[in-house]
């Protein structure tokens, strides 16, 4: 969608809509980000995106084809490491507790080790408070005790 600027006889300009057909995605970029989501998330990220389909379908194929089909499914990093990176950034949010807890899941799921994900969390205290790093080790334990991990805390 753009938006064309509209002057008007008071001298006020307003935006009007002017809706523009979407480009074709490639099947490949679908597939791929279905690919992707499947591995980091199972059957969670594909539940996420079909309980959008009654109120935002857009959103939820933004979802698969951007995040997961054009950046997560890059090259240049690991999943593992990009999982850590997205548990850091929704860490530091410190207001997305679902997504947190998926992205746990998933970090487990594509070869990361509970003890790298607490740690994460831990550095989370000096960048985004300790409440936020606080909230994440919350979601950690739940995350874990669903799968039935233990981890010992570390010795100083």
């Amino acid at each position: 969608m753009t938006f064309k600027k509209l002057s008007v006889a008071t001298g006020l300009v307003l935006s009007a809509c002017v809706t523009v057909a979407p480009a074709t995605e490639p099947d490949s970029r679908r597939a791929k980000g279905t690919e992707t989501l499947e591995k980091i998330t199972g059957a969670t990220g594909n539940t996420v995106v079909n309980s959008l389909s009654d109120i935002s379908p857009e959103l939820g194929e933004w979802i698969v084809d951007f995040a997961y089909g054009d950046v997560f499914s890059r090259s240049g990093v690991a999943l593992c490491t990009r999982e850590l990176a997205t548990i850091s950034a929704l860490t530091a949010l410190g207001n997305a507790q679902p997504q947190l807890k998926v992205h746990i899941e998933g970090a487990l799921n594509v070869g990361c080790k509970p003890e790298e994900i607490v740690e994460i969390i831990i550095q989370m205290a000096v960048y985004a408070g300790f409440p936020s790093a606080l909230n994440g080790i919350s979601a950690a334990r739940e995350v874990f005790a669903k799968r039935g991990i233990k981890i010992a805390a570390r010795p100083q």
